[in-house]
């Protein structure tokens, strides 16, 4: 098997839960080594890789093949490029980018290069997304015809990573919790026709956005995207109804916070949610009403990582395309737009 020496641009909350285990398991990658400019805590779990002071020497190391950009949002463009253009494969942590323009040019640069670019949108590996997915491709709610989909949270107090919560390229609940649901949508239904949304600033301490609401125009239905700071009592993250029924999930994947307990991601039933999290199905299946509660299907964030071996070794689709990632950032910006105009904005074929 070919070995693909890797390497993350930081070690913080991203690196430590969800690239750097799966990277180590997966035999296909080795983890080379992680920048970390002044400090050396990727050595605490990793004493055998190398810590790298600069992008530059990362770049400039001939044995590294392939650099995964997890740092604030407003560096993933420059950062991309750069490891692009030293002929490096990326996979870049959401958002993609801070523009549509920056997004396009780092497809458009990777193709030319003949490299692997893809966007590491992790949330379509969640628990409840993959059912929630699975119950709508089998066609148990009939066609759909609106979803809501939230991903909520409270903290009264701002976040200490400052570059989300100063003004600037990348900054805001948009751009943090916006890429999850925006990618889950787009991949489960398609791109709209037209987005209308509302984005604040909720909290009397918050510089940047921290509540907003997408409307996506389908011509068959409608989907609901909602995210909020302050929200102490959580409604059903995923809700979808449909001519035949309706199905209510609750945020229910544990990947997260199992991987920030340090646990390995190795037994068996990892990624299995509680039963109690189960979700709600009532339909008419064969003339029969039904309403039961659905097992949750695992929770996977390895599957990605296989699929970017597979990629890079094999030349197969990557799991989450650049073009995916351009779609994402055309809603984020026409959800701009329509708040600052207040009027539903048409997306572009």
């Amino acid at each position: 098997m070919h070995i693909i020496n890797t390497v993350l641009l930081s070690f913080g909350m991203s690196g430590r839960v969800f690239h750097a285990p799966f990277i180590q398991l997966h035999k296909g990658f080795k983890l080379k080594g992680v920048l970390e400019r002044t400090k050396e805590t990727a050595l605490q779990f990793y004493p055998t890789i190398h810590i790298y002071k600069s992008l530059e020497e990362v770049l400039q190391d001939e044995e590294v093949e392939l650099v995964v950009v997890n740092t604030p949002t407003n560096t993933h463009y420059e950062f991309t490029k750069k490891a692009l253009l030293a002929g490096k494969h990326v996979v870049v942590e959401k958002a993609f980018t801070t523009t549509v323009e920056e997004a396009i040019e780092l497809k458009e640069l990777a193709a030319l290069k003949n490299l692997t670019l893809s966007v590491y949108q992790n949330r379509r590996w969640d628990s409840d997304y993959s059912t929630v997915k699975k119950i709508v491709v089998d066609g148990l709610l009939g066609d759909v015809v609106e979803a809501a989909f939230h991903f909520d949270r409270y903290n009264e107090n701002l976040s200490p990573k400052q570059h989300k919560e100063m003004p600037g390229p990348g900054a805001g609940l948009l751009n943090d919790l916006g890429p999850h649901l925006i990618d889950q949508a787009l991949h489960l239904f398609g791109m709209p026709q037209a987005v209308f949304a509302d984005i604040r600033i909720m909290r009397s301490i918050s510089q940047v956005d921290d509540y907003f609401s997408i409307l996506l125009y389908y011509a068959d239905k409608r989907v609901i995207l909602k995210s909020s700071i302050l929200v102490k009592e959580a409604i059903p993250a995923f809700v979808v109804h449909g001519t035949k029924g309706s199905f209510l999930k609750v945020r229910g994947d544990i990947q997260e916070a199992a991987l920030v307990a340090n646990q390995i991601p190795i037994a068996e039933d990892w990624g299995e949610e509680p039963a109690a999290m189960m979700g709600i199905l009532h339909t008419t299946i064969e003339g029969k009403a039904i309403r039961e509660n659905i097992p949750t299907l695992l929770g996977n964030y390895g599957a990605y990582y296989a699929a970017i071996h597979q990629a890079i070794t094999h030349n197969s689709p990557v799991p989450v395309t650049p073009q995916d990632g351009i779609h994402v950032m055309q809603i984020i910006e026409a959800a701009r737009r329509s708040a600052e105009e207040g009027k539903r904005i048409l997306i572009e074929p």
